[in-house]
């Protein structure tokens, strides 16, 4: 397992940007595939975004695509998310994920071992 540590959440005006990281520790982290989830207040937690153990493939919600990219520095064991052109609707608590699962099979948070605290993004309109 990994230990998770996400930073660079923010309140940030429609349009604007924000830069997420996740900071792991422990084992091999580059034999896990990270994703990023969101969960705005009374929802449930969903999908955004994931990135493949050795960063070359990534897949996005339809909310993202487009306007987020998740790329990965496993000399850092690190992963990020750039999110561009922001909206209210971005709005909640990001969340870093990582799986073991094989590529393409992780969808739900039950597929993900681990989990960071959480780094509140507010998009205001």
């Amino acid at each position: 397992q990994v230990q998770l540590v996400e930073s660079g959440g923010g309140l940030v005006q429609a349009g604007g940007s924000l830069r997420l990281s996740c900071v792991a520790s422990g084992r091999n982290f580059s034999l896990y595939h990270m994703a990023w989830f969101r969960q705005a207040p009374g929802k449930e937690r969903e999908f955004v975004g994931i990135i493949s153990l050795s960063g070359a493939n990534t897949r996005y919600a339809d909310s993202a695509r487009g306007r987020f990219t998740i790329s990965r520095d496993n000399a850092r064991k690190t992963v990020y998310m750039q999110m561009n052109s922001l909206k209210p609707d971005d709005s909640g608590v990001y969340y870093c994920a990582s799986t073991l699962k094989a590529w393409g099979t992780a969808s739900r948070p039950a597929d993900y071992g681990s989990w960071g605290q959480g780094t509140q993004v507010t998009v205001s309109s």
